[in-house]
């Protein structure tokens, strides 16, 4: 094993692994209010969900192509629980 490949093993040890236990320090779950890009439109992936998800869930209008990516992530997040409450 080489030097860095032993760094890397006692930094991974120290950090934990981030797949199997995130902890306080992920950023994998941020509120779309404090996104860097979220002021920016949606992306054509948030798009078409969010549009499945409004048809699944019966609400149409809540599909508006002109959103931002927070709005859009908010709305989905939303349409995501309304659909597995049902």
């Amino acid at each position: 094993m080489s030097r860095g490949q032993k760094a890397q093993n006692v930094q991974a040890s120290r950090t934990g692994n981030p797949k199997t236990s995130p902890g306080a320090t992920s950023n994998q779950i941020k509120n779309p209010a404090d996104w860097v890009s979220g002021h920016e439109p949606m992306t054509g992936a948030q798009a078409s969900y969010l549009k499945t998800l409004s048809e699944q869930t019966h609400n149409p209008e809540v599909f508006d192509p002109h959103l931002d990516k927070a709005e859009a992530s908010k709305r989905i997040d939303e349409l995501k629980q309304d659909r597995d409450d049902a």
